[in-house]
């Protein structure tokens, strides 16, 4: 019996024709494949509700896990829900087209190697991945500002009814943690999140004041701790493979027209996260 592949991919940016029409082209090699959609699939509602549909429509299964531009409000969405409640909305919308989320039940794929639980998750950040020399958040944003980088997220990443981004992401750790130590022991995980779990990834950002945008320091054990044979992650858009304590991590973004036309950018997407290349 074949049980198919589980595939990953990432920053769909649907909004972009030339993404759109990437989309469009992208088929399953087989009628049992899995698809792991690890956010930025668009900034606008219905342009989310198409990308995901299209591809429930081709893939056995579809998980996603929010990403940072998912959850913007743009001001010409006809939605303008903000926050936890437009995270809410989709997850509804995500429902409704029989797409997984971080707040459903985790799947098991039962792949040739045996089976492994695949987690959604939706972990913010929190500004931990600072600068070094800085010591706060706020000395880590002028330093950002001062070098000319603002992340469209301090405008349209609205954390509604949270204070603040990173107090939703603390809430968000604290409901992730809960239910990763739930999940059977003696069960491989697959992670996957908008953002890297580990901080390392980011050291090839070229400028290293965006980093902060980037994940938080709160997740970086997770793949040992919650046993993982693969985390998947995109928000980078420097697709490759890396090796954290022994653990393989897949950036799986499709990234910008702009970003994927370069001579040597690797194209192929989605990327094959199992069964694991021998």
């Amino acid at each position: 019996m074949s049980h198919g592949q589980l595939l990953g991919i990432s920053d769909l940016h649907v909004a972009f024709p030339e993404n759109r029409a990437r989309l469009e082209k992208i088929r399953p090699e087989s009628d049992h494949d899995w698809l792991l959609v690890a956010g930025d699939v668009g900034e606008m509602f219905a342009d989310i509700e198409w990308a995901l549909g299209t591809l429930r429509s081709r893939f056995r299964k579809v998980i996603w896990s929010p990403g940072n531009h998912d959850l913007w409000t743009p001001r010409e969405d006809p939605v303008q829900d903000r926050g936890v409640q437009r995270y809410r909305r989709i997850v509804d919308l995500c429902r409704r087209l029989d797409v997984l989320t971080p707040e459903d039940p985790y799947a098991q794929w039962q792949g040739p190697d045996g089976p492994v639980t695949v987690a959604p998750l939706f972990v913010l950040y929190d500004y931990s991945f600072r600068t070094s020399t800085a010591a706060t958040k706020e000395q880590s944003l002028a330093q950002a500002e001062e070098a000319g980088i603002v992340c469209s997220d301090e405008f349209l990443l609205h954390p509604d009814p949270y204070p603040s981004r990173e107090a939703w992401c603390r809430a968000r750790l604290a409901e992730s943690e809960r239910r990763l130590s739930a999940c059977d022991p003696d069960v491989p995980t697959v992670l996957m999140n908008h953002y890297p779990l580990v901080r390392e990834p980011t050291r090839v950002l070229t400028h290293q004041e965006f980093a902060q945008w980037c994940g938080t320091e709160g997740t970086r054990d997770w793949h040992v701790r919650f046993r993982a044979a693969a985390v998947v992650y995109g928000h980078l858009h420097i697709p490759r493979t890396t090796w954290h304590d022994g653990v393989r991590f897949e950036e799986v973004s499709v990234g910008y027209p702009r970003e994927w036309r370069r001579p040597g950018h690797p194209r192929t997407v989605p990327r094959r996260i199992l069964p694991a290349a021998s």
